[in-house]
């Protein structure tokens, strides 16, 4: 005999869907959120309104706020089985990225001067 097999969520197994997860208010306000922080620099940059440092700055600040939008809106970093060890691996990345970054700078900056 040929057992029935339904799709869908099975609280039983532990499979249950979560409303934050996925739905499509979370990706709507992800989306807009990330329009906004688009378009904010590059009305800053288009109009010339801030020079030099404070753009950059200015810049690099959406581009943080923007960094963190995708991880909870998309990336759901804390959503899952085990949330801590999505913060974990990320924190990992994150260091790792932040040396390769400041390594580079610091030899270039090394040979800059050397030469």
């Amino acid at each position: 005999m040929a057992q029935e097999h339904t799709h869908g969520p099975h609280p039983e197994h532990g499979h249950e869907e979560h409303e934050e997860h996925g739905s499509f208010k979370s990706y709507t306000i992800g989306f807009v959120l990330s329009i906004v922080l688009t378009l904010i620099p590059l009305y800053l940059v288009v109009n010339e309104t801030l020079a030099g440092g404070e753009l950059i700055f200015v810049i690099l600040i959406f581009a943080v706020l923007q960094f963190i939008v995708q991880l909870f809106f998309f990336m759901h970093i804390r959503s899952g089985e085990a949330p801590r060890y999505n913060v974990m691996a990320l924190i990992l990345g994150l260091v790792i990225a932040f040396t390769v970054v400041a390594a580079s700078i610091w030899i270039m900056s090394f040979n800059a001067t050397v030469q």
